[in-house]
């Protein structure tokens, strides 16, 4: 039998003895724990000729980012990091081929189009940036979710340019169905059936809609390495809802770090041009533009500037205030008599004036450019689609709100020359506003991309072996 004085130390024993080695071996294996992932994002500027900076200024500051989501090992393990280190070698090399382009003032070859014209910011920079995107851009569209709230939007009414560009995206031949291909990842939201779905009306409530946003971000993240890699700096989402930077505020990184592509870039209600894309809106009355392309040369033009719409927001307010049906050569109408044809008008005109309503956005700027009109923008922080490449100046007008009253001795101010030009110069611009089916290169579908694309080759993605 054993010494019973052995069994009254063996308490001593574990209280003294095992214990503290016990305690001294965890922390050890604390202290020599990995962090499970790391990223950094520093900008590799690409040198266009910028747009003019624009200051941000916020309406309400976005909401406190979450802690990130962990990357577990079982989700790790799913990225392969040598074809991770491929798709950064493959952005590395166009980038490259852009600047050299660049420095050199190289043209390329192209036997469908090669973009030349004042209202280019650099036509061989852009030029060749649009050929490494054909050449190497790959997107992954994540496959969770169901229409219509995913995957789906309605392509007719003035917001339809998001259904179309979802749809065409869906189709294109630039989607990978390979995650560790590709250099993007679109997340298939619509906030527009969101909105038409799951809004109860007369009720401003965001949590319900943010939280559909929220939850499906959760889902991938959960389903998917890539999110949680980057935080969602290489994703983007496509929304032409008046409520799509609302509802994107709700995901913080989203709203972040995501690139946009926005109906409403309004930069004093969050809209980051170095970030975000502003994608025009199109309004296709028939679903196609057939019969909305063309119009007679400037010099059969006898109307100065035509407005005919709604009074939406203080901008269209004080235009009616001060036009009216005041001035033959300043046709500002509210509605128009049934005499006078919409259409007509604009393309009787030698002005279009596109104001902002309640949004900034709005389908006259486009209607203007279809028809050969030149676009006078009334808009206030609005950031202009495809402003990396395109220079405005040279095929729209654009007036300040107060000086609306002053309208008609601005535009009787512009050299008959001048008006030529830019008339001329916004018929030669409209392919890259056009909307076909199937695409074609250099229409808008393709600058839309091409716009994400400028902005995901900006950056250089550091992934932690």
């Amino acid at each position: 039998m054993a010494d019973p004085s052995s069994f009254s130390s063996s308490p001593k024993l574990v209280y003294f003895v095992l214990i503290p080695l016990l305690m001294l071996s965890a922390l050890v294996i604390l202290l020599n724990q990995k962090p499970s992932a790391s990223f950094s994002w520093p900008p590799q500027p690409l040198s266009y000729t910028p747009a003019s900076a624009t200051t941000i200024v916020e309406d309400q500051p976005p909401p406190p980012p979450p802690p990130p989501p962990p990357v577990v090992e079982s989700m790790r393990k799913h990225v392969d990091s040598d074809k991770l280190d491929m798709v950064e070698a493959s952005l590395a090399k166009a980038r490259a081929n852009i600047h050299e382009a660049q420095r050199n003032n190289e043209s390329s070859d192209d036997a469908d189009y090669v973009p030349q014209g004042p209202f280019y910011r650099n036509p061989n920079a852009f030029h060749r940036s649009y050929l490494e995107m054909e050449n190497t851009l790959r997107f992954y569209i994540y496959e969770e979710g169901e229409p219509p709230l995913f995957h789906y939007s309605k392509s007719l009414g003035i917001l339809g340019i998001e259904g179309i560009i979802i749809h065409q995206m869906e189709i294109s031949k630039f989607r990978t169905r390979d995650p560790q291909k590709a250099h993007l990842f679109l997340v298939p939201l619509s906030v527009q059936s969101i909105v038409a779905y799951a809004y109860v009306r007369h009720n401003r409530a965001w949590d319900p809609l943010q939280n559909i946003a929220r939850d499906y971000i959760n889902l991938i993240s959960t389903n998917h390495p890539y999110w949680n890699r980057t935080l969602g700096h290489d994703h983007f989402i496509i929304g032409c809802h008046d409520w799509t930077p609302t509802v994107s505020r709700g995901v913080a990184h989203l709203y972040k770090n995501s690139i946009r592509v926005l109906c409403n870039a309004n930069t004093s209600e969050g809209f980051k041009p170095e970030t975000d894309v502003s994608m025009p809106e199109i309004h296709l009355p028939e679903g196609t533009t057939e019969g909305l392309i063309g119009g007679p040369g400037a010099e059969n033009r006898s109307i100065l500037v035509f407005y005919a719409g709604g009074i939406h927001g203080y901008i269209r307010e004080v235009l009616m205030e001060k036009w009216r049906n005041r001035d033959k050569e300043v046709q500002v109408h509210e509605y128009l008599p049934k005499s006078m044809s919409y259409y007509g008008m604009m393309r009787r005109s030698k002005y279009c004036i596109c104001p902002s309503g309640w949004e900034v956005a709005s389908p006259r700027m486009v209607e203007a450019i279809y028809m050969g009109c030149v676009p006078l923008l009334l808009k206030d922080h609005y950031a202009k689609p495809f402003d990396d490449v395109l220079d405005w100046t040279k095929f729209a007008v654009e007036v300040e709100v107060k000086d609306i009253p002053n309208l008609k001795n601005i535009l009787k101010a512009i050299p008959p020359h001048r008006y030529v030009e830019m008339q001329r110069n916004g018929v030669k611009v409209r392919r890259h506003f056009e909307v076909n089916f199937p695409p074609r290169r250099y229409d808008v579908f393709h600058m839309i991309l091409h716009s994400v694309w400028l902005r995901r080759i900006n950056l250089q993605l550091h992934h932690a072996h």
